[in-house]
């Protein structure tokens, strides 16, 4: 089963005046910290609203301070259940984003294709489908023996030839 999981990063950023301002540098700060690595995730600005149902912007300004709220998305494949791409999601974003809070705020299961073995779209996946990389390293272990087999047959001449 592929998930699409959404996590929530609160992410502090220094010396800014405007709201606008804040999110541009946290989207970049964050894009810093998880590129080259993770730059399948994609980064949108968070929503907030107050216990009211006003919506708010992303970004709370104080003291030339903010915390803004961005929303983290990625695809985790081959998983067994939500929870379990949910953990992933949160592991893998948490390891680069040291020291920001996360959040997961959803996860979606998405349609299979028919196809186990490609994912739907172009991304990378995260390190979920150990049990993919396990059976293609199974079939190239079944190809390598048949390929030594051969290269026995081949081999003992070769040797005679270099004596």
């Amino acid at each position: 089963m592929d998930c699409r999981v959404v996590v929530e990063a609160a992410v502090p950023v220094f010396d800014v005046e405007t709201e606008d301002e804040a999110i541009r540098i946290a989207i970049s700060k964050t894009g810093e910290m998880l590129n080259p690595d993770l730059n399948y995730v994609e980064i949108n600005m968070g929503e907030r609203a107050s216990p009211s149902g006003e919506e708010l912007p992303p970004a709370f300004i104080a003291a030339d301070e903010a915390l803004v709220a961005l929303e983290l998305e990625m695809t985790v494949f081959n998983v067994e259940r939500e929870e379990h791409a949910s953990r992933i999601a949160r592991k893998e974003i948490g390891q680069l984003l040291e020291n920001i809070p996360l959040e997961v705020m959803h996860v979606e299961v998405l349609e299979d294709d028919g196809d186990a073995d490609e994912p739907a779209d172009d991304e990378s996946t995260a390190p979920a489908d150990e049990s993919t990389a396990t059976d293609s390293a199974n079939d190239a272990d079944e190809d390598d023996t048949a390929e030594d087999d051969a290269d026995d047959e081949i081999l003992p001449e070769f040797e005679d030839l270099v004596e």
